[in-house]
């Protein structure tokens, strides 16, 4: 019986980014946090002063957005931290913990864009100052082109998700500024603001939604959607001397990287060479699923099984 552990290369992926990629990395998330924040502040004072309630929501999305990206941050800095012998893999999982409070967030702000905006569609608010919401709208649409650029490149999952978030914001502000417009033509279409408000509400629930799936496959360690347990079993059992494949698991420690055991049933002829079957099915594993954390057992068909308990 032999156990193989993946390459190095997956024993280092398991730590945080390192090096000059992850300090950029680092660098890009503190800029886009800074100017996400900034722009929630103007378009919360610009809301306020303008009596727009799209524009408030809209920063209430940003600060969403805000939240993402500060827990993202976290995480990445959490993430550097070296493996210690109670937590092997490190603190990869710590961008996990970060996103459930994201969530929440989310979904408290969707709950309160809903209420005020029904409120204001049964009971009209006051004129709004439609220049000066158009305005800063205008302003964070310009903001988060900015931060979509900074982030395009960023992997994770509180980095895509702040990704998302800043790809719905943007679309919000596009609604906001077209709303100020047919608002100017027709003054008579103020309930335009609130039905705006939901619409961004929508936009932040739907986020919500895809990550609080994301988090929950992670945690109840469930295949990775890009990945098909059926081809990678088959490519495993291409190699050279593997007979079958059984008591396969694949799961997502953090994004990005992906952990692999099971056990390689191998031919009569084959056993002996246990050192050149783990290097072909590594070498498949990494080029073909991009899985390079992996922990193989190697027997032969007669090997008795009755200490193991199975999973399925």
């Amino acid at each position: 019986m032999h156990h193989g552990h993946g390459h190095r290369r997956g024993e280092d992926r398991a730590q945080a980014p390192a090096g000059a990629e992850g300090r950029g990395g680092v660098r890009r998330m503190a800029l886009s946090l800074a100017l996400t924040a900034g722009l929630m502040v103007a378009e919360a004072v610009g809301g306020w002063l303008s009596g727009s309630l799209a524009l408030l929501s809209d920063a209430g999305h940003m600060l969403t957005d805000s939240a993402s990206l500060a827990l993202a941050l976290l995480a990445m800095i959490f993430a550097a931290r070296p493996a210690d012998p109670r937590r092997t893999f490190g603190f990869r999982r710590a961008e996990v913990l970060a996103a459930q409070v994201n969530v929440g967030a989310l979904v408290a702000v969707c709950g309160w864009i809903g209420w005020e905006a029904t409120e204001r569609l049964r009971h009209p608010h006051g004129r709004i100052q439609l220049g000066l919401m158009a305005g800063v709208a205008a302003v964070g649409l310009l903001g988060n082109v900015v931060i979509l650029w900074a982030l395009r490149h960023d992997e994770g999952i509180n980095a895509r998700s702040a990704f998302a978030h800043v790809v719905a914001d943007a679309v919000s502000s596009v609604a906001v500024l077209a709303g100020a417009g047919t608002m100017a033509l027709e003054p008579g279409l103020g309930w335009i603001d609130p039905v705006l408000s939901l619409f961004i509400a929508v936009l932040i629930l739907w986020g919500a939604i895809r990550l609080m799936r994301e988090i929950t496959d992670i945690l109840m360690e469930a295949v990775p959607g890009h990945l098909d347990l059926a081809q990678v079993s088959q490519a495993m059992c291409g190699a050279d001397g593997v007979e079958a494949v059984h008591d396969l698991h694949i799961w997502t420690i953090s994004s990005g990287l992906c952990a692999l055991s099971a056990h390689l049933v191998v031919r009569p002829q084959a056993v002996g060479r246990n050192d050149q079957i783990l290097h072909q099915v590594k070498e498949r594993l990494a080029r073909s699923f991009g899985i390079d954390h992996t922990t193989l057992q190697i027997e032969s068909a007669e090997y008795d099984h009755r200490h193991e308990v199975h999973t399925h």
